[in-house]
Parts: structure tokens; C-alpha cells; sequence
């Protein structure tokens, strides 16, 4: 719903979208009726959107780029920027480098990671964070979260390893069932050729080593071959691009990985605990 306080509180590239939007307008000569009959909206639509009182939608974002973008990508790029500032402030910067990411190597301790989750387990996690959110702000970070499985197909394939800490498959989220088709996804997912699943056992401490004491960790590559490392302890956000840091953790990654069972006995654990016969 359009208001005064989405005036307040747009942000830079919803701003951008409604300056170059109205610009196009203008040079064009058409009112915001014209545009509006041309987008498939009502002259109050583009009036909000031109004002920020209710930014570009995706949807209309899409129609701005047919009608308007004259083969530019203006409004497509933006669109790819808009929907990122809806991620929360820590996670933005490490999001655009995730979907551009040559290879990642991820750690997963506590839950299953984003990227390998399903629909429901991440509605069920996410509606249950403290603090709470509104239903529609949860609804809106499940189905970021599910955007960017995209990953996995893009062209070129990126390289995915995750080692998940088996405690995170022992804990149910949303209920046995959702948890057993979380499972059952993670099964699918080591299934594609360019991602490798791996199980930190529970008793991998047993005779006194254990390299995942420290958490979480995220290890990326970028396009330009340039190494990183994400951290995001409490809703905070750490990205750590020293060369002798990241090279510190690439080495803990390395012993946690060389901790795991191999992938398929991996793969048969999941099976097991999500009661398929293997």
C-alpha cells in the first residue's frame, strides 16, 4: 500500500528507478495515464511509483524494462538491485558475490545452510527467529531465500561444496515431516554434478580433534579469482578478503572437510535418517 513514510524510507535505487522512470516519461511526451496504459497499471500506480510512495515492484520493474528500457537493461539491472536491498542490511554485499561466485565451500553447523533448503523448512526457521517478524516480512525472505537456488544452474556451473555438522540434520524444524522432506532434498542435491555433500559427523571430536568448534563459515571464489571469506555470527556480518585471513581459514575449512565422512557415505547417512533404505 502507497503512504508518505515508503516516501521517507525508499531506498537509492527505488529512488534512481522513479527518477529515470519519470524521465523516460517526459521524453517521450506521455502522461502518467499513457504510461500506465502501456505498463498495464493505473495512472495512480505510476504516480506512487514515481514518487516512492510504493516503489517498483518486480512485476513492474519487468514491464518498465519492455516498454521503456529500449534494449538498455536499465530497469533489469535495477530490478537485480532491488531485489537485493530486501535482503537484510549484513547479508546484501555477500548475496551479489554469492550469485557471481566461481566456487563455494561452505560450512554448515547449527542448520541446514539457505542454500540447501526447502520452502517449508525455511518458512519454519525463518518464522520462528527472534526477534518475530510480520508474516509478510517472513513470506518475503523465504522466497529470497528460495531465489537464490538459482545459483545452482547458472551458466557457468559454480563448484559447491557443503559440509553440514550432522547435529544440523538431528535437529527437526517445522515438524518431522518438513524435516524429512529436507532431508530428501539434500539427497537430490548432491546428486547434481556440480555440488558435493559431506556429513561432520557427531563424534568427529571423539578422539579429541575438532576442526568446527569456531562456527559457520562461507569461502568464495569471485570471477576474478580473488578469495573471501562471510561470517555472520548474531545478525552480524563479516567479509574478510586479507589474503593471510583467508588463507587461515581455508586451512580450518580443509581440516573440517578432511574430519567428514566421504560423500556417499554421507549420502547414505541422510538416507538413513530421513528413513530411505540405502
Amino acid at each position: 500500500m502507497a503512504s508518505a513514510e515508503n516516501k521517507e524510507t525508499a531506498s537509492p535505487m527505488a529512488l534512481m528507478v522513479a527518477e529515470v522512470a519519470r524521465t523516460m516519461r517526459i521524453q517521450r511526451g506521455w502522461t502518467q495515464e499513457q504510461l500506465g496504459h502501456e505498463l498495464g497499471y493505473s495512472a495512480a500506480a505510476v504516480s506512487a511509483m514515481e514518487t516512492c510512495a510504493q516503489p517498483a515492484s518486480d512485476a513492474m520493474l519487468v514491464e518498465l524494462e519492455r516498454v521503456l528500457g529500449n534494449g538498455t537493461g536499465v530497469f533489469e539491472t535495477a530490478r537485480r538491485f532491488m531485489r537485493m536491498e530486501k535482503y537484510p542490511q549484513q547479508f546484501q554485499d555477500y548475496a551479489l558475490l554469492e550469485q557471481a561466485a566461481l566456487s563455494l565451500q561452505l560450512f554448515a553447523t547449527n542448520v541446514i545452510h539457505g542454500l540447501f533448503q526447502t520452502e517449508a523448512y525455511a518458512r519454519a526457521l525463518i518464522g520462528g527467529s527472534y526477534p518475530p517478524l510480520s508474516e509478510q516480512r517472513v513470506e518475503e525472505l523465504v522466497q529470497l531465500r528460495m531465489e537464490r537456488t538459482v545459483l545452482f544452474d547458472r551458466d557457468p556451473l559454480p563448484m559447491i561444496e557443503v559440509v553440514i555438522d550432522e547435529a544440523a540434520l538431528h535437529r527437526v524444524i517445522g515438524g518431522e515431516e518438513i524435516m524429512r522432506e529436507q532431508l530428501l532434498h539434500l539427497v537430490e542435491c548432491a546428486r547434481r554434478r556440480n555440488v558435493t555433500l559431506l556429513v561432520l559427523p557427531l563424534d568427529s571430536g571423539k578422539y579429541g580433534e575438532y576442526a568446527g568448534d569456531r562456527g559457520a563459515m562461507n569461502l568464495l571464489e569471485t570471477p576474478a579469482h580473488e578469495h573471501l571469506v562471510y561470517l555472520e555470527p548474531q545478525d552480524e556480518s563479516l567479509l574478510i578478503s586479507d589474503p593471510a585471513k583467508v588463507s587461515a581459514y581455508a586451512q580450518r575449512y580443509a581440516k573440517i572437510r578432511s574430519q567428514a565422512l566421504g560423500p556417499r557415505e554421507s549420502l547414505d547417512l541422510i538416507k538413513r535418517l530421513a528413513g530411505v533404505a540405502v
